[in-house]
């Protein structure tokens, strides 16, 4: 039976977050580069995206470079140059809003439609289909209802937002922060004047709601849908983030890993889209990270309650009703363990959000160095957990890639060979020594066993081990050792190079008139890899032949060079 992929794809702030929301469990990532992200204050460089695409390579996931605001004329070059730069770093595919950049000869890296194109119709996504673009982010707005129309109407892979925080304006067509600010979130400057308190008024000038954050919506949870989206047609699961910081990332990521494994566990049609297994040594709970509550927002259609207009702030879990308390004290009706510097936060009478620091526990009892102002019967949320804190922070996620090992003698000695349970990727490593005769096999069978099948902190887990032996061997725990060491090496080299060997390629036939082996730079002195020297695009100009288009001047070929993989594109 043929199986659909499905992602699971993860903000990075930076290259640390990102990795750290592969080990976790994301099947992909999506990362500003240097410049013309949507986050400004979210870019890195590409040697750290190279880092990070190093690292995601390992588990087969992928790493997307957010270049999705719209662009100035004199910033396409720099836009051409930079998309360039990504797919010589690994990168597997570009986001992009503006359509300038299907006008220039960029490499054949992969295009994503942004939610910034404000995809909300067939229309909309046919027309971006038949641009080429190779997945497009839907709108938050679509209903299930809406989706499945689009999925019926194209074949285009569709990605949609599945948690985080929501723009209340459709994205792509939201100017009040240029308005008030001068700052454009279609140039990566958003003000969020949408968090902002308004107040309402009526024609005459009347105050109808007075100082509440008016345009302020609770924050994306479609975890409930998950198994509903995919049936209708999306295939990429994205959360919202690229500001957030390790600890979110780590915990909403593992949160929807164990919800899509679950539904991969019922359902044998849809599997994860990369490799490795995931382990949390931590409480596994999207409302212990930062959330202003949540919503389904328009899934199911159009419904009450998806604002937040008493508070742009996070609430977090809900833990409790206060019982009784005075200005420095107050007891609490909850099952949860409080800890000494947990944040508290509540609304008072008047509806505002009032936080305080837990900074005695005894038990239900809270004490406060400060008046803080509860009352009998306030709701009390937990926005900070410290020691939940600690536990996220020093998850590594212990993410592992399942092996099958096989352990033979050859004619000079011993040969271990490991194989990927995708049966693609095999490798082996042999040591020369002297083969020794055990004289108690089934203890010497048993130490073989132990100390092959022990793999500590690598990315690996051998999950079956295969004895071929003529005779009962005694191999030294060395033996083994060094083996396993040269497989380690060899695995994750093969894992990450076939990832690369494998990335999709866009369709550049319009421009892309040539693909050689052989290079113009290489053949007269000129390598980078040999001179240490950027390798900027030449040009070919034929000689004592008629012009080939209409003028007087011919017509000349850029020379694009792409040194990773050692390639030369002849381009018009």
């Amino acid at each position: 039976m043929n199986t659909k992929k499905i992602e699971l794809l993860s903000p990075a702030k930076d290259a640390e977050v990102g990795m750290a929301a592969i080990d976790h469990g994301a099947d992909a990532v999506y990362i500003g580069g240097p410049s013309f992200g949507a986050r400004e204050k979210a870019s890195n460089s590409i040697a750290d995206i190279e880092r990070l695409c190093r690292h995601a390579a390992l588990y087969d996931a992928k790493v997307y470079v957010t270049l999705n605001t719209l662009l100035y004329t004199e910033e396409l070059e720099r836009a051409r140059q930079l998309a360039y730069d990504c797919w010589n770093a690994g990168v597997d595919a570009l986001i992009v809003q503006d359509m300038q950049l299907l006008d220039l000869d960029l490499p054949p890296i992969p295009l994503h439609a942004s939610t910034q194109c404000d995809n909300l119709t067939v229309d909309k996504v046919q027309q971006l289909e038949s641009l080429g673009f190779s997945q497009v982010v839907l709108g938050r707005e679509l209903s299930l209802k809406e989706i499945r129309e689009i999925r019926e109407k194209t074949t285009v892979p569709l990605e949609f937002f599945v948690h985080g925080a929501l723009c209340v304006s459709h994205s792509g067509r939201c100017y009040l922060s240029q308005f008030i600010g001068n700052r454009s979130a279609n140039r990566g400057a958003c003000a969020q004047p949408c968090r902002l308190p308004y107040d309402l008024l009526d024609a005459d000038g009347n105050v109808l709601i007075k100082n509440r954050h008016l345009l302020c919506l609770k924050d994306l949870n479609n975890s409930a849908h998950l198994e509903e989206l995919m049936d209708a047609g999306i295939t990429s699961f994205k959360i919202e983030g690229r500001m957030k910081e390790a600890d979110y990332v780590k915990n909403v990521t593992a949160f929807y890993r164990q919800k899509l494994d679950a539904i991969f566990e019922r359902r044998a049609e849809y599997e994860m889209a990369s490799r490795g297994h995931c382990q949390y040594t931590f409480e596994v709970n999207p409302e212990k990270s930062f959330n202003r509550g949540f919503t389904d927002f328009f899934i199911n259609g159009r419904q009450k309650g998806i604002d937040s207009p008493f508070t742009p702030k996070s609430m977090g879990e809900y833990i409790g009703e206060v019982t009784w308390c005075n200005p420095l004290r107050m007891e609490l009706a909850t099952d949860k363990t409080l800890h000494n510097g947990d944040g508290l936060c509540f609304m008072n009478e008047n509806n505002e959000l009032i936080g305080i620091r837990a900074d005695v526990v005894n038990g239900k009892t809270v004490s406060c160095n400060r008046p803080h102002g509860a009352h009998r019967g306030a709701r009390i949320y937990r926005n900070y957990d410290l020691e939940w804190q600690k536990q996220v922070e020093a998850s590594t996620g212990n993410r592992k890639i399942d092996i099958n090992l096989t352990l033979a003698e050859i004619e000079t000695g011993y040969e271990m060979v490991a194989v990927c349970r995708d049966a693609i990727n095999r490798v082996s490593a042999s040591v020369t020594c002297e083969k020794i005769t055990a004289t108690n096999p089934e203890k010497a069978t048993e130490n073989i066993r132990k100390k092959a099948l022990q793999w500590g902190d690598t990315s690996f887990n051998p999950i079956n081990l295969e004895l071929q032996f003529a005779e009962p061997r005694l191999i030294p725990a060395s033996v083994i050792g060094e083996m396993k060491r040269q497989l380690v090496e060899k695995l994750i080299n093969a894992l990450i190079e076939n990832h690369r060997e494998n990335r999709e390629i866009r369709c550049t036939d319009t421009s892309q008139l040539m693909t050689c082996h052989h290079c113009i730079r290489y053949a007269n002195g000129m390598c980078s890899k040999e001179t240490g020297q950027k390798a900027t695009d030449l040009f070919l100009r034929p000689v004592g032949y008629p012009p080939l288009r209409g003028g007087q001047g011919g017509v000349t070929f850029r020379l694009v060079f792409d040194c990773r993989h050692c390639l030369m594109y002849v381009q018009n």
